[in-house]
């Protein structure tokens, strides 16, 4: 371990467990205990190892660890100073399947993303100046650079701390918070390599069982599969528990997803996170748009944050199947409001004049507050990091 990690970041032996630094905090709608790199194993199998026992996996119910047996609530980050040029601080994003034994750190998550800023001032990675603190974050699993801002008023003794409380609300959350303000700079093609992997704002696809299927394949921050709800006998309106209780839809659902990761470059996905589906219908409620999402299999109680900008970019794509339910978007920075189970979500979107489309940046508001801070305990039979400098 670097020596500047610090006391505070180093695991130890405890007993017959290894006790590992951690804060477990909320971002967003998803929570999830956050790691200083430098206090997890250099070694990504043995990493990986630790991580699942932190979290109780592969347990459905994840009994024996820190997970909420579902996968808004089986989430990981993993944080390190900033080294490269322009950047503050770099992220890995990890998912976890309460029922799965790998670690997924292909994919991004938006939700986590905004507590990343708040875990490394907490940790002494970013030191506040100001009552606003920015930072660049960069998010490894694709390459991704954000700007975001937290508060950081100074306290009595003159020493500035993260604000959590304020009269921020984001739909899917209860109560208020302080506004965590993010700035996606460019998100296009963070796993498919393209906005649109096929070349295509609309894709017709042979799904077996369903026959020829219209769809957007996208990906502006999170591969996407835009699917009008009622192609699929879905209203687009339902509880997500409805659809998690309905087999044969999470049926053609999946069906369609194996098709169309093949058909976005991605190869097989079956045991892949992505791409997340999502089932759109007119809005409802004052919105631009209707969503329901699966995360693949599993409905989201509200949208993914990288999967509400790029619903929201569909709906500027003429002959997106987005665009053809949603309401009518205009202008060169159009608020798009996403609705989703829990609410709505609005995205900012900063479009190119001279190329209709092509989105150069993205802004939205989050929110994050820290739950716990502490020490996770897994078996040392798994990480014995004094065995390790013994034998360095």
């Amino acid at each position: 371990m670097p020596a500047d990690a610090g006391p505070a970041a180093r695991s130890h032996r405890r007993g017959a467990q290894t006790a590992v630094p951690c804060l477990f905090l909320r971002g967003g709608t998803s929570r999830g205990p956050f790691f200083d790199e430098r206090a997890l194993p250099a070694d990504v199998p043995t990493r990986d190892a630790v991580l699942l026992a932190a979290l109780g996996s592969p347990d459905e119910r994840q009994i024996d660890g820190l997970g909420g047996a579902h996968p808004l609530t089986s989430k990981v980050g993993i944080v390190r100073p900033g080294e490269r040029p322009g950047v503050d601080v770099e992220w890995t994003f990890g998912q976890v399947q309460p029922g799965g034994s790998t670690v997924d750190t292909t994919a991004n998550c938006g939700n986590m993303l905004a507590a990343v800023l708040p875990f490394a001032v907490e940790t002494g990675m970013v030191v506040p100046d100001a009552d606003r603190t920015t930072a660049r974050v960069l998010t490894r699993n694709t390459g991704m650079v954000a700007e975001i801002t937290v508060r950081t008023p100074a306290g009595p003794d003159g020493t500035r701390h993260v604000e959590y409380a304020g009269d921020a609300r984001i739909d899917g959350v209860p109560g208020t918070a302080a506004p965590v303000e993010i700035g996606f700079l460019d998100t296009a093609g963070s796993v498919a390599g393209s906005l649109l992997p096929t070349g295509n704002t609309r894709d017709t696809v042979d799904v077996p069982g369903l026959g020829a299927v219209d769809v957007t394949l996208i990906d502006n921050g999170q591969p996407l599969v835009v699917v009008q709800a009622a192609r699929l006998g879905s209203t687009g309106y339902e509880d997500p528990a409805e659809i998690d209780a309905d087999a044969e839809l999470r049926a053609k659902v999946e069906a369609l997803r194996l098709v169309c990761g093949r058909a976005m470059g991605l190869g097989d996905v079956e045991a892949k996170n992505y791409p997340k589906m999502t089932l759109v219908a007119p809005p409802r409620h004052g919105g631009d748009l209707s969503t329901r999402s699966l995360i693949p299999r599993v409905a989201h109680r509200s949208i993914g944050v990288l999967a509400a900008v790029t619903a929201a970019t569909a709906c500027v794509l003429e002959g997106s199947v987005a665009r053809e339910v949603a309401a009518e978007v205009r202008g060169t920075e159009p608020t798009v409001s996403v609705e989703h189970p829990s609410g709505e979500f609005s995205v900012t979107l900063g479009l190119d004049p001279a190329e209709p489309g092509r989105v150069l940046r993205s802004g939205l508001l989050r929110t994050a507050r820290l739950l716990m801070s502490g020490e996770v305990l897994v078996p040392a039979a798994l990480w014995n990091p004094a065995a390790e400098e013994r034998s360095a």
